[in-house]
Parts: structure tokens; C-alpha cells; sequence
């Protein structure tokens, strides 16, 4: 079955280019103008994953907006904000509120591709395997790479997809330090290093939400991030 994709975009030859490369590879791509017929159409059933403006017509922040709702929705839903902001406050509020990458329009087509299947690519190998080894138990850290969810010491932690693939990285090898490279590598995403750094700020900060005393994932300077042993 193909998959979905909504693409929020109020100008109108943009969205039509940006949808037409998304079907020329087989996605089925849903257009939608503004916020509002995105957030209706969008709560009656959930794509596989979406692209959306920050500016979205007379709503200067209608992106982050939608972006909230979409994420309360579904904490693993992949999304991407594609816009003409480049300001490192809108990178890190995109980041902040829970997507998974932050591009903007002067990136080819074929980046924008690359990194629509790059997410879906980590979606299918977190879901490929199957039976006990799904479950991975390291001290207070439950992963389950099937469902897509985390708890810390029986408390559910919700984390998006990139974040996801991050935790996972970091815990494979408990005490091991990972460099922003290698995260990325592991994460499938190619970004700089203060995207790198604003996700594992915002991971550290969910799991601080559910217990204060949170300590496991450790900055070591000059090098990159370590879970704790």
C-alpha cells in the first residue's frame, strides 16, 4: 500500500511541485492550503507522515500550531517542517514542539525526498524485528523497538521518531560515548550539530518531567553523549 502523505503549504505552485515529486515516487500525497482544513481532515484519520509550513496564510505560526495538534495526536507520527525560515529560534521552536526534521525551501527536491524516506526507513527497521528481542531492558529503561515506546522505571515516555532512534542509539552499548556523527548515522538524519544538540536536550528534558533525579544521559564534552552504565 502506498503511503500517505499530508503536505501543508499555503502557496499554491509550491505545494503542487512539492506534491507532484512526492507521487512521481509513489507516495499518495494529501495537499491542504491552510491549518484548518489540515487539522479537520487530519483528525478523522492520521496520514503516515507530514510536511508542513511554518507560515500558513493569515496564521504566521500555523505550522507550530498543527504541529502541537499532531503531535499530542501521535507522539511517533513523522514530520517535517519545510520552510523559508531559517532562524536558528524557528529550527530549535520546530524541534522544541516535536518534529522529527527542520528543512528549508532552498534544498532540492531530491533532499527533501531523501529525507521523507530516510524517516520512513526508520520507521520499517524499528518494526522489522519480531518476537522477544523487541524488548530491550537496560537497568530502569524499557525499549520496545516494535511499539515504538520508551519508559523510564514504568512511566511511559513520549518520544518522536528521531528521538526514538537517538535513545536507542545511546543504550545500545551502555557507557559507550556517541558522537554527534554517529548519532546521526544511526538516527539516519544528516543535520548540524546544534539540531543534534536540541534533540537530546529535549529527550533529556521528557525523561527529567518523569523523575527529577534523571542522570543517564551524559554530555561529555568535546566528544558527544553517553547513557550512563
Amino acid at each position: 500500500m502506498s503511503r500517505r502523505i499530508a503536505l501543508i503549504e499555503d502557496e499554491g505552485a509550491i505545494r503542487e511541485n512539492y506534491a507532484a515529486a512526492l507521487r512521481r515516487v509513489g507516495y499518495t500525497v494529501e495537499p491542504f492550503p491552510d491549518r484548518k482544513s489540515a487539522s479537520v481532515a487530519l483528525k478523522r484519520r492520521l496520514p503516515d507522515l507530514v510536511i508542513i509550513d511554518i507560515g500558513l496564510g493569515d496564521e504566521a505560526e500555523g505550522g507550530f500550531d498543527l504541529c502541537r495538534e499532531l503531535r499530542a495526536a501521535s507522539p511517533s507520527l513523522p514530520i517535517i517542517f519545510l520552510t523559508a525560515r531559517d532562524g536558528d529560534f524557528d529550527v530549535i521552536s520546530g524541534l522544541r514542539l516535536g518534529a522529527d526534521d527542520y528543512l528549508t525551501k532552498d534544498v532540492s527536491q531530491p533532499q527533501v525526498l531523501a529525507r521523507v524516506a530516510a524517516l520512513f526507513r526508520r520507521m520499517d527497521a524499528l518494526r522489522s524485528d519480531a518476537g522477544p528481542a523487541e524488548v530491550h531492558t537496560v537497568g530502569d529503561l524499557t525499549l520496545d523497538r516494535n511499539a515504538l515506546t520508551v519508559a523510564w522505571k514504568g512511566t511511559k515516555i513520549e518520544l518522536t521518531l528521531t528521538e526514538f532512534w537517538m535513545v536507542s542509539s545511546l543504550v545500545r552499548v551502555p557507557g559507550h560515548v556517541k558522537n554527534r556523527e554517529q548519532l546521526m548515522r544511526d538516527a539516519d538524519i544528516f543535520v548540524d550539530d546544534g539540531t543534534v544538540t536540541s534533540h537530546i536536550k529535549r529527550v533529556r528534558r521528557k525523561f527529567e518531567d518523569a523523575d527529577r533525579e534523571f542522570n543517564r544521559i551524559e554530555t561529555i564534552y568535546g566528544m558527544g553523549y553517553r547513557w550512563k552504565a
